[in-house]
């Protein structure tokens, strides 16, 4: 997949790119798909159930309606044809429509290389290709996977945004050594299931936003600095002229933001073979 550029037309067309979808099936080639796979969004504005902001410059953006994925891909040993593979506005990877041999249909995040009309399914006997799902303890060492779980029936958690992957490095007794995204190695238990292949949309991380308004489409607000602001409102505020900062890096309420750690999950420290770092 290829970015598409723009003649500079304008500027902010110079440097703006967009993803060319030539993976993505036509719109005049779309099944028809049950109202049942998509629900309502309703956006945050980053507050909370209490109208506090728990999360800053988010607001606005385009309308959306979510796509229910199956993280879980519990259809077991029924194989599935792609019908379509589609854009979403809720994630930067592509999905899959997948049409099941006993009627039902349900979106996967869509894989490299995975293209309309090919089969996958969920079984522990399937074939390693892009598309199905296995447990790890069926998984060759040295594959590439991703929509990892971490827990067995709790449902992908890992590797699932564009371009992502994890290779399955080791098994050593009930446990599977998988190396992460980060370069973290990190130890899953056999059970856990993790579908073949890589994350599609490989080029999302070279685009190039062009104009503030694009993302306001993404729903994304103006970001103002600390050292723009008074004392009261950052620890970097303040000073005559156009003073920058003093000390350390901090947020807006003091924590260090160059170095600081800010793992606190002890319980599963034993689970970490190797840091990302």
């Amino acid at each position: 997949m290829a970015l598409k550029t723009f003649k500079p037309t304008t500027p902010s067309n110079r440097y703006r790119t967009v993803a060319d979808f030539s993976v993505l099936t036509p719109k005049n080639e779309l099944p028809k798909k049950p109202r049942s796979l998509t629900v309502a969004l309703t956006k945050t504005g980053g507050r909370n159930q209490f109208g506090k902001m728990t999360v800053r410059h988010i607001g606005g953006g385009h309308k959306r309606r979510y796509r229910k994925i199956d993280f879980l891909r519990d259809k077991l040993e029924i194989p599935a044809k792609v019908a379509s593979v589609e854009y979403d506005p809720n994630r930067s990877a592509y999905i899959c429509l997948l049409n099941y041999a006993d009627g039902e249909k349900r979106y996967i995040i869509a894989p490299i290389g995975l293209a309309v009309g090919d089969k996958v399914i969920a079984s522990e006997s399937a074939d390693i290709k892009p598309g199905n799902n296995l447990s790890l303890a069926s998984i060759p060492v040295g594959t590439f996977i991703h929509n990892i779980e971490v827990e067995p029936g709790k449902g992908g958690k890992l590797s699932r945004s564009a371009g992502n992957f994890a290779q399955l490095m080791a098994k050593e007794g009930v446990y599977a050594q998988v190396k992460m995204p980060s370069g973290e190695v990190r130890k899953i238990h056999s059970r856990c299931k993790a579908s073949i292949g890589q994350v599609s949309n490989t080029e999302h991380e070279n685009l190039k936003i062009g104009k503030a308004g694009r993302s306001r489409w993404l729903g994304i607000r103006p970001t103002n600095r600390g050292v723009s602001m008074n004392p009261i409102d950052h620890p970097h505020g303040g000073g005559e002229g156009k003073a920058s900062g003093g000390g350390h890096p901090r947020t807006p309420w003091g924590v260090q933001t160059k170095g600081y750690k800010t793992r606190n999950n002890k319980r599963t420290n034993a689970f970490i073979i190797k840091r990302r770092k």
